[in-house]
């Protein structure tokens, strides 16, 4: 099950999103090289990343816009592209910037305090991006989302509310989190779990703006616009009848 894209349009140009898309490039593929030989990525990884046992408060910030790996990379700003427009629609281009970079260090704190001994270091852009999906999450629960479910050979589009793509997806990060010791290598399912909390957390004073519950039932969970609508086009593969 992948998400692939949502019915909320967004207003206008999300350039902060895609500039954070672009940073997070380019940072990605500039520092390859630095990656290739084990005691230069050991100490670059020690200084910019988040090393609990040992970390700088900048390391909070700078290890948003590192990655492991190409996939890595990938998933994340598609995430990003396809949650952030919204969010940076509702909250404005900077205040936006602020709310993402926030989310990503109260994921590495939330990290930290689940291994603060650790010496592993921990990078990527996924705890902001899990602020963003917490965030969307309070202001369109059910706007429906785009999930491509894969089964060996059967493929389909199934739209889904947000309420519960996002919160699938949290259920995943705490159920996985507690079954894995924190100190382990892998993936930081306490740094997704905090940056979801932390994001929605952050975004209940924009939500209180909008009027809390009563936008809620305005809107009924639903983007207070029309939602986007995708056409369906017919294979141009000709069907083969059966022989009788």
């Amino acid at each position: 099950m992948f998400p692939i894209r949502d019915h909320n349009p967004s207003s206008g140009l999300p350039w902060v999103t895609l500039t954070l898309i672009a940073v997070n490039v380019v940072v990605f593929f500039a520092t390859m090289p630095l990656m290739e030989t084990p005691g230069t990525a050991a100490a670059f990884l020690e200084r910019y990343a988040v090393v609990p046992a040992i970390s700088a408060p900048l390391s909070y910030v700078t290890s948003q816009f590192l990655h492991g790996g190409l996939l890595h990379l990938a998933g994340n700003m598609w995430f990003l592209w396809l949650y952030g427009d919204n969010l940076e629609d509702e909250m404005g281009p900077l205040p936006f910037l602020g709310f993402y970079l926030l989310s990503g260090v109260v994921a590495a704190i939330a990290q930290t305090l689940s291994a603060p001994g650790s010496t592993i270091p921990m990078v990527g852009a996924s705890g902001a991006i899990a602020g963003v999906m917490g965030g969307y999450l309070l202001l369109f629960p059910k706007a429906r989302i785009d999930i491509l479910v894969i089964f060996v050979i059967f493929f389909r589009i199934f739209p889904i509310p947000a309420w519960i793509v996002l919160g699938i997806w949290f259920a995943i990060q705490i159920l996985s989190g507690a079954a894995m010791p924190a100190d382990m290598g892998g993936v930081a399912y306490w740094a997704h779990a905090g940056g979801f909390l932390g994001g929605l957390v952050l975004t209940l004073p924009l939500w209180w703006r909008r009027g809390g519950t009563r936008f809620w039932n305005a809107t009924q969970g639903h983007p207070p616009h029309p939602e986007a609508r995708y056409g369906t086009r017919r294979s141009p593969i000709p069907k083969v009848g059966r022989r009788r």
